[in-house]
């Protein structure tokens, strides 16, 4: 006697979703799995091309980094972000497809959502087209020293710009931290490393100082800064006395300038104040009580964009 076994009949769902993972979901994943290898080789390019301008610098005996270098260092990270975009958009297109939904069915739910969007996402549209302009006019690009004034902030944005896009930009302040800051939201921007940069020291005096005498002495330190092999490479010209530039009760206020190298405006200006107090002191010269030598940075150029 044999015994006959029969097989449970299969619930006609698992044999839907059999054939949907056996053919469909074959190739979702073969298109998720393609978008995060494209994103993964875009990347890889791009830091390709961004080390070998970082090498060129670096192997170079230039002291800082040329316009064109800086420019192309942000137009690869900009290229790199559109192309992962476009990667993941292709990649949701051929999903949809995929899926067996119609595109059409998409474009009555694409207004209505395209309206609200534009509504909605107008900041994200402010941000872009701020970038765009940002990385076409040049304002400023990577390893550029930048301040940046913020809209609603009273305090600036001050530091050395890492990353350029064309939604954020990102610095990196004095203190390490790093600052993003959305391009729409940038109200002036001012480049402390373009073309070049102009170290300004400002010295307070009391009433009475022999200011022929300071002037001298200023005169001599721009000469001696000028002729020195560790200074003269970052200076464009011989340091200035500019003479008086305020007068108050209790004191006058004395200057002296130096134009430098895109960024190197606070090395000079550090190693202007230390000539200025060894000499003041040798000469017997005192400053004014209750004062110290202020440093400030002047700038060629300064960009500006408006948002509202």
């Amino acid at each position: 006697m044999h015994t006959v076994l029969l097989a449970a009949p299969t619930p006609a769902g698992t044999d839907k979703l059999v054939r949907f993972l056996s053919l469909q979901g074959v190739q979702i994943a073969l298109f998720i799995v393609g978008a995060m290898i494209m994103t993964r080789f875009i990347q890889w390019g791009t830091a390709r091309i961004t080390g070998r301008i970082d090498q060129s610098f670096t192997e170079s005996d230039e002291l800082v980094r040329s316009e064109s270098a800086k420019h192309r260092h942000s137009v690869a990270q900009v290229i790199s972000w559109v192309a992962i975009v476009i990667v993941y958009v292709i990649a949701v297109f051929n999903i949809i497809r995929a899926l067996g939904v119609p595109i059409t069915g998409f474009v009555a739910p694409a207004t209505v959502l395209g309206a609200a969007l534009g509504f909605g996402a107008q900041r994200v549209v402010q941000d872009l087209l701020a970038g765009f302009f940002i990385i076409t006019e040049k304002q400023y690009g990577f390893g550029d020293v930048v301040e940046l004034t913020i809209v609603g902030s009273v305090a600036t944005a001050e530091g050395t710009v890492e990353d350029v896009t064309l939604r954020i930009t990102k610095i990196r302040s004095a203190d390490g931290e790093v600052i993003t800051v959305p391009n729409g939201q940038i109200v002036k921007a001012t480049n402390l490393s373009k073309d070049w940069a102009r170290s300004v020291v400002d010295i307070p005096l009391p009433v009475g100082a022999d200011i022929s005498r300071v002037n001298e002495i200023l005169h001599r330190i721009g000469q001696q800064a000028f002729a020195d092999p560790r200074m003269r490479p970052l200076l464009l010209d011989e340091p200035t006395p500019m003479g008086v530039t305020e007068m108050e009760v209790d004191g006058v206020t004395v200057r002296i300038v130096a134009r430098t190298l895109p960024g190197k405006q606070f090395e000079v200006s550090r190693d202007l104040r230390a000539r200025i107090v060894r000499a003041f002191g040798r000469a017997g010269i005192s400053l004014a009580p209750g004062e110290s030598i202020e440093t400030g940075a002047m700038v060629s150029t300064t960009q500006r964009e408006g948002s509202e």
